[in-house]
């Protein structure tokens, strides 16, 4: 991979005052914009992988509903009932 040169404008006081920081921590000013980019671009990549996996998700959860495979509202309600119950009994002080 070659190297090539990022060059863009700012404040000079801020400039010194990140150099200042930079230097504070051994690293110098260029060492930390690359590192900030690198980390950037990671946390875009994994925003991108996450958007994705839940868009599966939400098509797999259509593409059942479309398909016909749905649970009735009473069954849920039942079902998530007796977990609130069997916790609510876990809870609860020993008597």
């Amino acid at each position: 991979m070659s190297d090539t040169t990022f060059t863009f404008r700012v404040d000079d006081d801020l400039k010194k005052q990140f150099a200042m920081a930079a230097k504070e921590h051994d690293r110098t000013g260029a060492q930390l914009l690359r590192d900030f980019m690198r980390e950037f671009v990671q946390q875009q990549q994994h925003a991108a992988e996450e958007d994705a996996w839940f868009r599966r998700q939400v098509q797999a959860g259509l593409d059942s509903a479309n398909a016909g495979r749905l649970t009735p509202n009473d069954q849920v309600e039942a079902r998530f009932a007796a977990r609130r119950d069997a916790t609510r009994r876990r809870l609860e002080p020993s008597r």
